[in-house]
């Protein structure tokens, strides 16, 4: 009789679940602030980590930026310092910038970091040298991926291994590196940037694929974990987007017909919904809203229907002008090198 009972409660808070999660889409929640908490960005050197990096900056959030690219890295930094001084300076009605005022209570900094995520070694060393100079972290932007741009059997092992090191490993060590603090004092957002691609499959980036299934599996069972260990105070956020224009699937291309309902998604729009996302504790963020649509019917039909499907919309082959234009670009650099 007691589980009968806790069954009948347990279809109540699911459906209660359902009602407050329903209500969310229609009610926007408050956003949280993050002034003066300390975020780490990883890939923070281009495409989404950038954006991140001056979405956070324009919340006056302390940013920790890491990038393999030191050059690129700093041309973000230097963009997030713009955006610091412009929040500091206070404007007059008349629109001038007054030249006396009183200096503000607290003015948050950006701090630069090279690091290779896809090296374990680098990771721990580089959140050591950030505990010490900056201070523990209270957010976590799982944000640096790569691409191999090659079919399977023409795909270099080392880039695949690669692929997988960055995009998914990568992941569990900048985790272990941050998250005993978090536990310790019940605080704490961590966000892994996946894609569609990690929910649902296409021909063609099979390490690609493998590697944000990877990661999106390895944040929904910490999801669970921090959710049994009664760790309400550290949130998880899953960003999956459709094809972000970043450049990165450049050549990518679905059915002519389709593609005006279903174009790339422009960089700054993917961003500004995640960042709505991690803002109100939203543990799933898909970019456009049909992913949720699609990621469901996948796990509903028949296989064979959901090839009916992707040849309708011309998924089936939507990376394979992609990986010509990869595999050209290969050829006329190797030729170029030749001469």
């Amino acid at each position: 009789m007691i589980i009968i009972a806790e069954f009948f409660v347990v279809i109540l808070k699911v459906l209660w679940a359902v009602v407050t999660a329903g209500a969310k889409w229609v009610v926007r929640p408050k956003e949280k602030s993050v002034a003066g908490q300390v975020c780490v960005i990883t890939g923070a050197g281009s495409g989404l980590g950038r954006l991140f990096a001056k979405e956070f900056a324009r919340r006056r959030a302390i940013l920790v930026l890491w990038d393999i690219n030191s050059q690129s890295n700093e041309e973000t930094a230097e963009m997030v310092r713009q955006i610091y001084h412009e929040l500091d300076t206070p404007i007059t009605k008349n629109g001038t910038c007054a030249l006396f005022a009183e200096v503000p209570p607290f003015q948050p900094q950006v701090y630069t970091y090279v690091c290779d995520v896809g090296k374990r070694e680098s990771v721990y060393s580089t959140a050591e040298k950030v505990r010490r100079e900056v201070g523990e972290v209270d957010i976590l932007i799982n944000n640096a991926g790569v691409v191999s741009g090659h079919h399977l059997l023409e795909c270099p092992d080392e880039l695949i291994e690669r692929t997988m090191v960055v995009n998914c490993h990568a992941h569990f060590w900048t985790t272990k590196a941050f998250l005993p603090k978090m536990l310790e004092l019940n605080h704490g957002h961590i966000v892994t940037v996946a894609s569609s691609l990690g929910l649902f499959s296409t021909a063609g980036v099979e390490d690609y694929c493998a590697s944000k299934f990877g990661a999106i599996g390895f944040h929904e069972s910490l999801s669970h974990e921090l959710k049994a260990s009664e760790k309400d105070g550290i949130n998880m956020t899953l960003v999956c987007p459709y094809l972000v224009d970043t450049g990165m699937f450049k050549g990518c291309r679905i059915r002519s017909e389709i593609e005006p309902f279903l174009p790339p998604l422009k960089p700054e729009f993917c961003v500004k919904q995640a960042m709505r996302a991690i803002l109100t504790d939203q543990p799933m963020i898909c970019t456009p809203r049909i992913v949720y649509m699609v990621n469901l019917m996948k796990s509903i039909l028949p296989f064979e229907a959901i090839v009916c499907m992707y040849r309708f919309l011309g998924a089936d082959k939507c990376m394979y002008p992609f990986l010509a234009q990869r595999k050209e670009a290969m050829n006329n650099n190797e030729a170029k090198n030749g001469i």
